[in-house]
């Protein structure tokens, strides 16, 4: 095996059966993308919508795209007719474009609400009150092109553990409140995407069900494409 295959497979064996392993990919060019999917990855994180578009065009078709950066409304297009997942939407706004570009490509685009959990100005995302008014809406109520899977979030980039801890259980508990209160009857809504290379198990310990991992798999290094 390959160091590459070598990282996946130690990054798999601490994650529990109910917890996704998005192999964070962007930057990385095909030919490493394709080690891991040789050793069974099938579920890859970008960030850019152009380079997904491109990668996609490229590789295997059983591969699951999920989006994972912010998303500007002029760039949707380009991955609405195939994309998995979608972590980042951080607006109403973000959210109609998205079921408008699905309705053009006759499909539903599954998508994860981000919300701020992070003390940081350069991080996105809804707040809770912004969401629960959201969801009451007739503008929501017409949606019929999105589905909303879960939550997302990205904590503070800190070493403070008991901070990152704190974030990841606020984001737990905006997920709980929501299914209670919203999604109760939808068993589409269960994902709880947090968590990155430096603090994925901590994040596993509160309660994510999603994990995004890119340097602990494909190392630091960035690559031209």
């Amino acid at each position: 095996m390959t160091t590459i295959q070598t990282n996946l497979a130690q990054i798999k064996s601490q994650l529990p059966s109910h917890v996704t392993l998005v192999a964070v990919s962007k930057t990385k060019p095909i030919e490493l993308l394709m080690e891991v999917y040789n050793v069974g990855q099938r579920i890859f994180g970008e960030n850019k919508a152009l380079e997904m578009r491109d990668k996609h065009e490229m590789m295997p078709k059983d591969i699951q795209w999920h989006f994972i950066g912010h998303l500007q409304t002029n760039k949707i297009k380009y991955i609405a007719p195939f994309v998995s997942l979608i972590h980042s939407i951080d607006s109403f706004k973000l959210l109609v474009e998205t079921d408008k570009a699905a309705q053009k490509c006759n499909r539903v685009i599954p998508v994860l609400l981000q919300f701020y959990i992070a003390e940081e100005e350069t991080k996105f995302g809804f707040d809770i009150t912004e969401v629960e008014l959201m969801l009451k809406s007739e503008e929501f109520a017409q949606l019929k092109n999105i589905e909303i899977h879960g939550v997302m979030g990205m904590a503070t980039y800190t070493d403070n553990h008991s901070q990152v801890e704190k974030e990841f259980f606020q984001l737990s508990k905006i997920f709980h409140q929501l299914k209670q209160t919203h999604f109760l009857e939808n068993s589409n809504f269960q994902h709880i995407s947090m968590g990155m290379t430096e603090d994925f198990k901590l994040a596993i310990e509160q309660g994510s069900t999603m994990v995004r991992v890119g340097s602990a798999i494909f190392g630091n290094r960035i690559y031209n494409t």
